[in-house]
């Protein structure tokens, strides 16, 4: 079965639930950007609270890919990401993930994660490295690489503990092939012909192949990072 650009979500959650696992119990965490708490079910343990800014109601301003609806009534907190009304020190943990695209300062989202977590605390990250427009009005960065998190991080009080690629180049690729047909139907009112399907399908067993055998293509383009930080504790 050809599978190649289809587990990026997948992947990033099978991340998430095993960090998350590993937390100790009644830690408390913030998950940022929370939207529909999909990772509250991995926190059961913990003593969880979410936050989100709440102005994104899954249509915005129709352009590029949407959801339709987007429920966020049973957040904890509603505030900017770079300005939480929780005092310093505050949480054990901060979850963060796919949100950094949405944000017009992400590195001010940095600052306030260190402000809010408690020395030796942990940072769980994910964006995309790469994405196209969704959730308009309110996307304003189509991705970050390591040296993104490898800058920002430490000049934040953060030590990055692990640093995971999701994917490689050649899986990124079948993603966005895979949508081919979707998009053309959905910009140019046609639909890919038997013929051209059949290319499809030729170019996708093609990218199996090379992603079976990839030797480090990530460095040039990949799903995302999963990143695990530490706040740092000053002596």
């Amino acid at each position: 079965m050809n599978t190649v650009g289809t587990q990026n979500e997948s992947n990033r959650i099978k991340w998430l639930e095993k960090t998350l696992k590993k937390i100790p119990r009644d830690s408390k965490i913030l998950d940022a950007g929370a939207g529909e708490q999909q990772f509250k079910k991995f926190c059961s343990h913990l003593n969880y609270v979410s936050q989100d800014f709440a102005q994104y109601d899954g249509t915005g301003d129709s352009r590029g890919l949407q959801v339709g609806k987007w429920e966020q009534t049973l957040l904890d907190i509603v505030s900017d990401i770079i300005s939480i009304p929780e005092p310093d020190e505050s949480f054990d943990v901060i979850l963060c993930t796919e949100v950094f695209e949405h944000l017009p300062e992400p590195i001010l989202a940095i600052k306030e994660f260190s402000r809010l977590l408690r020395p030796d605390g942990c940072l769980i990250l994910s964006a995309p490295f790469c994405s196209l427009t969704h959730f308009s009005p309110y996307h304003f960065y189509t991705g970050f690489n390591r040296y993104f998190y490898e800058t920002h991080l430490p000049a934040h009080g953060f030590k990055v503990i692990e640093l995971e690629s999701n994917g490689n180049f050649f899986e990124y690729l079948a993603q966005e092939i895979r949508r081919i047909s979707y998009i053309a139907e959905l910009y140019t009112k046609n639909n890919p012909t038997i013929l051209e399907k059949l290319a499809l399908k030729i170019v996708l067993r093609m990218l199996q192949k090379f992603s079976k055998h990839d030797k480090g293509s990530e460095e040039l383009l990949h799903f995302g990072c999963h990143i695990l930080a530490v706040k740092i504790k000053l002596l």
